[in-house]
């Protein structure tokens, strides 16, 4: 399916432009989690810098009003109703890519009651790893959008599971580390956000490989026959 909304993405101007629109919030959302890092990371950042990310995420939502009302009114139109699957599948993904601009917020906030990451060591290790990863495949999400590369979709969701299983490892981690409170609440909330963040994106992948009703869930085993066929 999602290879057929982008082929109507490029042959039909009204979808088209939501299409534009869509990519465009991808873009948004990594550049802010990008920046969110470099705060919860520890580096000095202006309180302009720091309002940046508020600024972007009220642009992010307003593409996804803005998309929700160009779905609305092209479904007005009788003629249009076969492209209702297609649209619930857009309706679905923006709202992903818009939480993920809210845990820009969340992850930029953290640095309010605790400065920097964990002392050297292990966990600190493993939590740039994973934000490394988490950034990695949110900045490949939009080319994936854009060319629905399946191949490359289902590598990328292998790796965001992969990494919302080494978040749960780190949780762990914590809890039988010795840090004070402030430390460990700063290092335990980043690694959900992460997780969290990675998780959005996974289901935006879903969109490229799994059927609309199977949108946000993914399982080998019920990859459609074209989809295998293109990963032996």
């Amino acid at each position: 399916m999602f290879r057929e909304l982008i082929s109507i993405f490029r042959h039909s101007d009204p979808l088209r432009e939501m299409g534009d629109n869509f990519a465009q919030m991808l873009k948004i959302t990594h550049d802010t989690i990008v920046k969110a890092g470099d705060i919860y990371f520890g580096q000095e950042v202006s309180s302009g810098e720091r309002t940046w990310i508020y600024k972007q995420d009220i642009k992010v939502n307003e593409l996804e009003r803005t998309i929700r009302q160009q779905l609305i009114t092209h479904l007005a139109v009788a003629a249009n109703a076969a492209y209702l699957p297609y649209c619930l599948l857009l309706m679905s993904l923006v709202k992903d890519v818009e939480r993920i601009g809210d845990y820009a917020k969340n992850l930029s906030e953290v640095a309010d009651f605790h400065a920097g990451p964990p002392p050297e060591g292990a966990i600190e290790r493993e939590l740039r790893e994973i934000r490394a990863g988490v950034e990695a495949a949110l900045a490949e999400t939009a080319d994936v959008f854009q060319k629905s590369d399946t191949d490359r979709a289902v590598q990328l969701i292998r790796t965001t599971k992969d990494i919302a299983r080494r978040c749960d490892q780190l949780v762990e981690m914590v809890a039988r580390s010795d840090f004070r409170a402030g430390v460990a609440a700063a290092a335990v909330l980043g690694a959900r956000y992460y997780k969290r963040i990675g998780g959005h994106a996974l289901n935006v992948l879903s969109g490229v490989v799994m059927p609309l009703h199977k949108l946000d869930y993914f399982d080998e085993d019920d990859l459609p026959d074209n989809v295998l066929e293109t990963l032996h």
